[in-house]
Protein backbone atom coordinates (compact mmCIF):
# COMPACT_ATOMS: atom_id res chain seq x y z
CA UNK A 1 0.00 0.00 0.00
CA UNK A 2 1.36 3.44 -0.86
CA UNK A 3 1.76 5.98 1.88
CA UNK A 4 -0.68 8.86 2.12
CA UNK A 5 0.95 12.18 1.29
CA UNK A 6 0.67 14.45 4.29
CA UNK A 7 1.75 18.08 4.44
CA UNK A 8 4.64 18.91 6.77
CA UNK A 9 3.56 19.67 10.32
CA UNK A 10 4.00 22.88 12.25
CA UNK A 11 6.01 22.05 15.36
CA UNK A 12 6.87 25.71 15.96
CA UNK A 13 5.77 25.39 19.59
CA UNK A 14 8.90 23.32 20.28
CA UNK A 15 12.24 24.83 21.24
CA UNK A 16 13.88 22.64 18.57
CA UNK A 17 11.12 22.10 15.97
CA UNK A 18 13.55 20.56 13.47
CA UNK A 19 14.64 17.80 15.87
CA UNK A 20 12.85 14.51 16.53
CA UNK A 21 13.63 11.90 19.18
CA UNK A 22 12.54 8.34 18.41
CA UNK A 23 12.58 5.62 21.05
CA UNK A 24 12.48 1.86 21.13
CA UNK A 25 10.04 0.68 23.83
CA UNK A 26 11.25 -2.46 25.68
CA UNK A 27 14.48 -1.79 27.56
CA UNK A 28 14.54 1.84 26.42
CA UNK A 29 11.37 3.57 27.62
CA UNK A 30 10.19 0.71 29.85
CA UNK A 31 11.66 -2.41 31.42
CA UNK A 32 10.96 -5.40 29.15
CA UNK A 33 7.16 -5.87 28.84
CA UNK A 34 6.54 -3.72 31.93
CA UNK A 35 4.84 -0.34 32.30
CA UNK A 36 6.48 3.03 31.89
CA UNK A 37 7.46 4.77 35.15
CA UNK A 38 6.08 8.14 36.24
CA UNK A 39 9.63 9.54 36.07
CA UNK A 40 10.00 8.55 32.43
CA UNK A 41 6.52 9.85 31.60
CA UNK A 42 7.42 13.23 33.08
CA UNK A 43 10.74 13.27 31.23
CA UNK A 44 8.88 12.74 27.94
CA UNK A 45 6.39 15.51 28.76
CA UNK A 46 9.29 17.92 29.26
CA UNK A 47 11.13 16.61 26.20
CA UNK A 48 8.08 17.21 24.02
CA UNK A 49 8.32 20.92 24.85
CA UNK A 50 11.79 20.88 23.33
CA UNK A 51 11.46 18.63 20.26
CA UNK A 52 9.21 16.21 18.40
CA UNK A 53 8.80 12.82 20.09
CA UNK A 54 7.89 9.36 18.81
CA UNK A 55 8.36 5.68 19.58
CA UNK A 56 9.30 2.82 17.24
CA UNK A 57 8.39 -0.63 18.55
CA UNK A 58 8.21 -4.06 17.00
CA UNK A 59 5.07 -5.01 18.93
CA UNK A 60 1.54 -4.15 17.89
CA UNK A 61 -0.26 -1.14 19.32
CA UNK A 62 -2.22 -3.16 21.91
CA UNK A 63 0.98 -4.14 23.71
CA UNK A 64 2.32 -0.60 23.51
CA UNK A 65 -0.89 0.68 25.09
CA UNK A 66 -0.29 -1.73 27.98
CA UNK A 67 3.24 -0.46 28.48
CA UNK A 68 3.02 3.24 27.59
CA UNK A 69 -0.50 3.92 28.82
CA UNK A 70 -3.97 4.38 27.31
CA UNK A 71 -3.22 7.93 26.12
CA UNK A 72 -0.20 6.93 24.06
CA UNK A 73 -1.61 8.36 20.81
CA UNK A 74 -1.93 11.75 22.51
CA UNK A 75 1.34 11.62 24.44
CA UNK A 76 3.55 11.07 21.38
CA UNK A 77 3.66 13.02 18.13
CA UNK A 78 4.42 9.81 16.23
CA UNK A 79 3.51 6.26 17.21
CA UNK A 80 5.23 3.61 15.10
CA UNK A 81 3.95 0.13 15.88
CA UNK A 82 5.41 -2.92 14.13
CA UNK A 83 8.43 -0.84 13.02
CA UNK A 84 6.13 1.78 11.52
CA UNK A 85 4.15 -0.64 9.37
CA UNK A 86 1.23 0.56 11.49
CA UNK A 87 1.73 4.25 12.20
CA UNK A 88 0.01 7.23 13.79
CA UNK A 89 0.78 10.92 13.49
CA UNK A 90 -0.83 13.21 16.06
CA UNK A 91 -3.33 10.42 16.77
CA UNK A 92 -4.31 9.91 13.11
CA UNK A 93 -3.53 6.55 11.51
CA UNK A 94 -1.30 6.56 8.43
CA UNK A 95 -1.09 4.03 5.59
CA UNK A 96 -0.10 0.50 6.63
CA UNK A 97 1.47 -2.61 5.10
CA UNK A 98 0.39 -6.27 5.21
CA UNK A 99 2.78 -9.16 5.80
CA UNK A 100 0.36 -11.76 4.46
CA UNK A 101 -0.29 -9.79 1.27
CA UNK A 102 3.45 -9.60 0.69
CA UNK A 103 4.18 -13.28 1.32
CA UNK A 104 0.97 -15.00 0.17
CA UNK A 105 -1.01 -17.71 1.95
CA UNK A 106 0.81 -20.74 0.52
CA UNK A 107 4.32 -19.49 1.29
CA UNK A 108 3.21 -18.34 4.74
CA UNK A 109 1.73 -21.78 5.46
CA UNK A 110 5.05 -23.45 4.60
CA UNK A 111 6.88 -21.01 6.86
CA UNK A 112 4.46 -21.49 9.77
CA UNK A 113 4.56 -25.29 9.47
CA UNK A 114 8.37 -25.27 9.54
CA UNK A 115 8.40 -22.99 12.60
CA UNK A 116 5.98 -25.16 14.56
CA UNK A 117 7.84 -28.37 13.72
CA UNK A 118 11.14 -26.76 14.72
CA UNK A 119 9.74 -25.59 18.06
CA UNK A 120 8.22 -29.04 18.69
CA UNK A 121 11.70 -30.54 18.45
CA UNK A 122 13.40 -27.94 20.68
CA UNK A 123 14.52 -29.16 24.09
CA UNK A 124 13.98 -26.21 26.43
CA UNK A 125 12.96 -26.22 30.11
CA UNK A 126 9.57 -24.54 29.61
CA UNK A 127 7.08 -24.19 26.77
CA UNK A 128 3.90 -22.20 27.12
CA UNK A 129 1.69 -20.83 24.31
CA UNK A 130 1.50 -18.46 21.34
CA UNK A 131 4.66 -19.55 19.56
CA UNK A 132 3.75 -17.56 16.43
CA UNK A 133 2.11 -14.19 16.92
CA UNK A 134 0.60 -12.91 13.69
CA UNK A 135 0.76 -9.15 13.30
CA UNK A 136 -0.21 -6.81 10.48
CA UNK A 137 3.28 -6.20 9.13
CA UNK A 138 5.27 -9.14 10.51
CA UNK A 139 5.18 -12.29 12.59
CA UNK A 140 6.82 -12.76 15.96
CA UNK A 141 8.26 -16.18 16.82
CA UNK A 142 8.89 -17.27 20.41
CA UNK A 143 10.39 -20.69 21.28
CA UNK A 144 9.05 -20.53 24.84
CA UNK A 145 5.74 -18.93 23.82
CA UNK A 146 4.56 -15.39 24.52
CA UNK A 147 2.18 -16.61 27.25
CA UNK A 148 5.07 -17.28 29.63
CA UNK A 149 5.22 -15.46 32.95
CA UNK A 150 7.70 -12.67 33.67
CA UNK A 151 9.98 -14.95 35.78
CA UNK A 152 9.87 -17.57 33.00
CA UNK A 153 10.74 -14.84 30.50
CA UNK A 154 13.80 -13.89 32.53
CA UNK A 155 14.92 -17.52 32.86
CA UNK A 156 14.55 -18.14 29.14
CA UNK A 157 16.66 -15.08 28.35
CA UNK A 158 19.48 -16.48 30.52
CA UNK A 159 19.10 -19.93 28.91
CA UNK A 160 19.15 -18.42 25.42
CA UNK A 161 22.30 -16.42 26.14
CA UNK A 162 24.10 -19.70 26.82
CA UNK A 163 22.53 -21.96 24.19
CA UNK A 164 21.90 -19.39 21.41
CA UNK A 165 18.49 -20.91 20.63
CA UNK A 166 17.17 -17.92 18.74
CA UNK A 167 20.36 -17.48 16.71
CA UNK A 168 20.26 -21.14 15.64
CA UNK A 169 16.53 -20.86 14.86
CA UNK A 170 17.14 -17.85 12.63
CA UNK A 171 19.98 -19.65 10.83
CA UNK A 172 17.68 -22.62 10.16
CA UNK A 173 15.00 -20.34 8.70
CA UNK A 174 17.50 -18.51 6.52
CA UNK A 175 18.72 -21.85 5.18
CA UNK A 176 15.20 -23.21 4.59
CA UNK A 177 13.68 -20.10 2.98
CA UNK A 178 16.53 -18.29 1.16
CA UNK A 179 14.21 -16.96 -1.56
CA UNK A 180 11.48 -15.48 0.66
CA UNK A 181 13.10 -12.05 1.00
CA UNK A 182 12.68 -12.00 4.76
CA UNK A 183 14.67 -10.44 7.58
CA UNK A 184 14.91 -12.12 10.99
CA UNK A 185 15.51 -9.71 13.86
CA UNK A 186 16.19 -10.79 17.44
CA UNK A 187 14.71 -8.43 20.02
CA UNK A 188 13.43 -8.47 23.57
CA UNK A 189 13.96 -11.49 25.81
CA UNK A 190 12.05 -14.39 24.28
CA UNK A 191 11.40 -13.94 20.57
CA UNK A 192 12.42 -12.65 17.18
CA UNK A 193 10.55 -10.78 14.44
CA UNK A 194 10.18 -11.90 10.84
CA UNK A 195 9.32 -9.35 8.15
CA UNK A 196 10.09 -8.53 4.51
CA UNK A 197 13.59 -7.16 4.00
CA UNK A 198 13.43 -3.38 4.25
CA UNK A 199 10.55 -3.46 6.70
CA UNK A 200 12.86 -3.09 9.71
CA UNK A 201 12.72 -0.06 12.02
CA UNK A 202 14.09 2.20 9.29
CA UNK A 203 10.65 1.84 7.70
CA UNK A 204 9.36 4.48 10.12
CA UNK A 205 11.55 7.09 8.42
CA UNK A 206 9.30 6.94 5.37
CA UNK A 207 6.58 8.56 7.45
CA UNK A 208 8.71 11.55 8.47
CA UNK A 209 11.00 12.17 5.49
CA UNK A 210 8.72 14.96 4.20
CA UNK A 211 9.07 16.79 7.53
CA UNK A 212 12.72 17.63 6.72
CA UNK A 213 13.96 17.18 10.27
CA UNK A 214 17.57 18.32 10.54
CA UNK A 215 18.32 15.92 13.40
CA UNK A 216 16.82 12.50 14.08
CA UNK A 217 17.84 10.93 17.38
CA UNK A 218 17.11 7.26 18.01
CA UNK A 219 17.45 5.48 21.36
CA UNK A 220 17.52 1.68 21.54
CA UNK A 221 18.93 -1.19 23.58
CA UNK A 222 19.25 -3.89 20.88
CA UNK A 223 21.64 -1.92 18.68
CA UNK A 224 24.08 -4.79 17.97
CA UNK A 225 24.08 -6.41 14.52
CA UNK A 226 21.15 -8.82 14.45
CA UNK A 227 19.28 -6.86 17.11
CA UNK A 228 16.01 -5.23 16.14
CA UNK A 229 17.34 -1.70 16.75
CA UNK A 230 20.49 -2.13 14.67
CA UNK A 231 19.28 -0.88 11.27
CA UNK A 232 17.74 2.33 12.57
CA UNK A 233 20.58 2.93 15.05
CA UNK A 234 23.19 2.67 12.28
CA UNK A 235 21.25 4.49 9.54
CA UNK A 236 23.23 7.41 8.08
CA UNK A 237 20.24 9.74 8.52
CA UNK A 238 20.07 9.04 12.25
CA UNK A 239 22.08 9.92 15.34
CA UNK A 240 21.96 6.65 17.28
CA UNK A 241 22.21 6.20 21.05
CA UNK A 242 22.73 2.73 22.54
CA UNK A 243 21.14 2.46 25.99
CA UNK A 244 21.14 -0.22 28.66
CA UNK A 245 17.93 0.72 30.51
CA UNK A 246 15.23 3.39 30.80
CA UNK A 247 17.33 5.10 33.46
CA UNK A 248 20.21 5.29 31.00
CA UNK A 249 17.84 6.77 28.40
CA UNK A 250 16.86 9.51 30.84
CA UNK A 251 20.52 10.25 31.59
CA UNK A 252 21.33 10.79 27.91
CA UNK A 253 18.23 12.95 27.41
CA UNK A 254 19.26 15.17 30.31
CA UNK A 255 22.73 15.57 28.77
CA UNK A 256 21.26 16.46 25.37
CA UNK A 257 18.24 18.59 26.15
CA UNK A 258 17.94 19.64 29.79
Amino acid sequence: MTNTIIAPSDFSDRIHPDTICLFDVDGTLTPARLEITEAMEQTLVELRKRCVVGFVGGSDLSKQLEQLGPNVLKNFDYCFSENGLTAYKMGVQLASQSFIEYLGEERYKKLANFVLRYIADMDIPVKRGTFIEFRNGMINISPIGRNCSHPERNEFEKFDLVHKLREKFVAALQNEFPDYGLTYSIGGQISFDVFPTGWDKTYCLRHIEHENFKTIHFFGDKTFKGGNDYELFSDSRVTGHAVTSPVHTEQILRELFF
